[in-house]
């Protein structure tokens, strides 16, 4: 009797230590047909005023409307309205293209981050006094002075050029930020080499350097001393800003960035961590904002 008992038993605690059934985070659910059409316009617009800095036209804003709304909000139809926004070159009243107002729009963003938003009329401004004096100092001899002013041109037009170089695929995103922090503007914001060696590690990094990433910064700057920061070296301004934006700390602070441009707050260490294993690779930035922009605490679908 006693196994006939036991046999019943069995079956119950086993029964009983079944495990649940594992939950995929941020999986497309069933719930996502109760979001209200005024959610997904708020989304719209948001996506829109981010990427390419301005609100969606009536007949926009029904096509995308309609379209998420066929997709049942998937992932896969955010990404591929904010996607068209990056790199969709059709002509466009006032736009030129979505591709070119998106573009425009990080470049003002950077100018915004790194040079206190100058404008392209206020760089011409501080071009012109330099390019001016290229000819008293060659016909005085100052051969000098005429290398440094077409130097300090040829950084600010490099400011100039990038929005357009990076459009184009010409640069990366590394090289734009090298040229918005190596120039005469950003030198006048921050007077100094003490000022200067700050602020880069505060604009590009989100954090100020600690004493010797410091003094190796400014002995390279001021001196022109070589000296080994961040696992590189380098003995001149130039230098030090190329090793700047060719560390891995550099993309850290694109995520940072970025983060609180469209959530306003930190990202998690794991969040880093996660966006900076395909970010370090390739170096994509407009991939890392569609990697924040689908999700639904950014489009407020949580």
């Amino acid at each position: 009797m006693k196994r006939f008992i036991l046999f019943p038993f069995l079956i119950l605690l086993f029964a009983g230590c079944e495990k649940d059934p594992e939950l995929i985070k941020d999986n497309d659910v069933p719930y996502y047909s109760e979001v209200s059409d005024l959610l997904i316009e708020n989304y719209i617009n948001r996506v829109y005023i981010d990427q390419i800095g301005r609100e969606p036209f009536d007949t926009e804003m029904n096509s995308e409307r309609e379209t998420l709304k066929a997709a049942d909000l998937s992932f896969e139809a955010r990404e591929a309205m904010i996607l068209k926004l990056q790199t969709n070159t059709d002509f466009i009243e006032g736009d030129g293209s979505y591709k070119q107002a998106y573009y425009n729009r990080l470049y003002e963003q950077g100018k915004a981050r790194f040079m206190e938003a100058a404008s392209n009329a206020e760089i011409g401004e501080v071009m012109g006094p330099i390019a001016g004096g290229i000819l008293p100092d060659s016909l005085n001899g100052n051969w000098e002075g005429v290398y440094s002013r077409h130097e300090q041109l040829a950084k600010l037009q490099a400011v100039l050029d990038s929005e357009e170089d990076y459009m184009n695929g010409e640069i990366e995103i590394k090289d734009v930020c090298a040229a918005m922090v190596n120039n005469a503007v950003y030198d006048e914001i921050n007077m100094n080499t003490f000022n200067f060696v700050n602020a880069t590690f505060d604009n590009l990094f989100f954090r100020y350097p600690t004493q010797e990433e410091f003094y190796s910064g400014f002995n390279m700057i001021e001196y022109n001393q070589p000296a080994s920061l961040m696992g590189s070296s380098g003995q001149n301004k130039n230098e030090y800003v190329q090793i700047l934006v060719n560390s891995r700390e550099f993309y850290e602070g694109l995520i940072v960035w970025c983060y609180q441009l469209f959530l306003a707050r930190e990202p998690s260490t794991a969040e880093t961590n996660n966006l900076m294993i395909d970010l370090y690779n390739d170096h994509d930035l407009q991939k890392m904002q569609r990697a924040i922009m689908i999700t639904d605490e950014y489009a407020h679908f949580d």
